[in-house]
């Protein structure tokens, strides 16, 4: 029979192979410590992905309005270009029988400083065209947006305009260069300023 001592019951495997020893302290430690980790990993990377998820969204938040944004300055530049050439038309198209109605329609379709201007000069004006029975009949060839505001607009015009009176019984072509403001006024684009370039 052989004697064996605490010692040795505490270093040798049972018979089975297992081996009997108490588990290392420190072993458990490690593994706590792990666990620990990953549970504090877990709100530190989810907040990560949902800051992430939120800076994304203010992204594309922004992207969005500023492309609606710049729908509604190329949407006003398109209005305004188009309303710049009809009005162009009526400006520089006149029949010395019909003046007091291409009067109203040239009124009708200004504000501001250019409607003040017209205004104060139309009644010399008026009389000028019945004495000379002048007719004139403007057509824009080229238009096009030089700059662009919400509410205002600046468009080049490329205008001929045939020209008849009793001194010049044949047309004469005048062509022009115009630089009209058009401004959004009543919901309607209205020429503010109009100037020969």
């Amino acid at each position: 029979m052989a004697v064996t001592t605490d010692d040795d019951q505490d270093t040798k495997p049972d018979e089975t192979g297992a081996d009997t020893t108490e588990p290392d302290e420190t072993k458990s430690d490690e593994t706590k410590s792990d666990d620990t980790q990953s549970g504090r990993r877990r709100p530190v990377l989810l907040g990560l992905v949902i800051a992430a998820f939120v800076i994304l969204l203010g992204a594309v938040g922004f992207l969005g309005w500023q492309l609606w944004q710049q729908r509604q300055l190329d949407a006003a530049a398109a209005a305004a270009r188009q309303a710049a050439t009809d009005y162009a038309q009526v400006l520089t198209s006149i029949d010395s029988d019909k003046v007091d109605e291409n009067f109203d329609a040239v009124l009708d379709g200004a504000t501001g400083e250019f409607k003040d201007m017209y205004s104060q000069s139309s009644a010399e004006l008026r009389q000028l065209l019945i004495d000379n029975k002048a007719t004139a009949h403007g057509v824009v060839l080229e238009s096009a947006v030089q700059s662009v505001e919400k509410d205002k607009v600046v468009v080049l015009l490329f205008v001929d305009q045939s020209v008849t009176n009793t001194q010049v019984p044949d047309p004469r072509i005048d062509r022009s260069r115009v630089k009209m403001t058009m401004e959004y006024v009543d919901g309607r684009w209205r020429a503010s300023k109009v100037e020969l370039a």
